[in-house]
């Protein structure tokens, strides 16, 4: 898969050489590709922004650099769908996240001062997508999740195929808590179910704990849930298992 990338700043994206992600460069599972629009302005001093219609603070990025740099990205790759990373944008979900790994290719807008020109989002832009209900300084930040998120999802790019299924947000539900050696740290003790090697018990736990920790945390999720008769028994164990131990301190 192809990433392709519109931004003035493309040196964040050297951030991506670790990690999951650089494994996956260099297994040729994706590739990057960069168009700065400071490379295709028409005037001297290479600016790429001017001031709004209508006056206000800030100032909007042009209309020609970003289409002759978007010009140049779609030569790269025609069939790729160009994604703008905008806090206006559809929420990113893991759901979203895993469906949009069977794509082709991106090409990853990327937004700096007050925005883009709205004619350029409307002419070329096939979705907009959020990372979340809060500002940053440019949509390269944003960039960088959506490609490390969409990587995770690609068929050989973590170490081990149950990774991805297992992580937080895969079914709408947080992960559960997970430990390592030493058994005993700090005076506290890994649970015993995890000591026992009853992997049927150890999943139902798992399970359980997933459960309890989206109805603490991230109730909203489990609100758009349908929860089997089993589910619901474990739901209702965690919660009283909780309401026990909280009653003792």
């Amino acid at each position: 898969m192809n990433f392709g990338v519109i931004s003035i700043f493309p040196e964040i994206f050297l951030a991506l050489n670790y990690g999951i992600v650089g494994r996956a460069i260099q297994q040729q599972l994706i590739t990057l590709s960069y168009w700065n629009p400071r490379d295709f302005t028409q005037n001297k001093h290479r600016r790429v922004d001017d001031r709004p219609y209508g006056g206000g603070a800030g100032m909007v990025m042009t209309y020609q650099p970003l289409q002759a740099a978007m010009d140049a990205a779609k030569q790269h790759n025609p069939l790729a769908k160009v994604i703008y990373l905008s806090p206006q944008g559809k929420t990113l979900t893991q759901s979203l996240v895993t469906q949009l790994a069977v794509s082709s290719g991106f090409i990853l807008l990327n937004g700096r001062y007050e925005g883009i020109d709205e004619r350029f989002i409307d002419n070329m832009v096939d979705e907009e997508y959020s990372i979340g209900d809060y500002v940053i300084s440019g949509g390269e930040f944003a960039s960088l999740v959506f490609i490390d998120a969409v990587t995770r999802c690609i068929p050989g790019a973590l170490g081990h195929e149950d990774s991805a299924v297992q992580d937080s947000f895969t079914g709408d539900r947080l992960d559960y808590p997970h430990y390592t050696r030493p058994e005993i740290i700090a005076g506290k003790s890994i649970p015993d179910v995890l000591k026992q090697g009853d992997h049927s018990a150890i999943l139902r736990w798992r399970l359980k704990q997933s459960l309890g920790r989206t109805w603490q945390r991230r109730p909203d999720l489990l609100e758009k849930q349908r929860l089997t008769p089993e589910e619901k028994k474990w739901l209702d164990e965690f919660i009283a298992e909780l309401t026990i131990n909280s009653s003792t301190f």
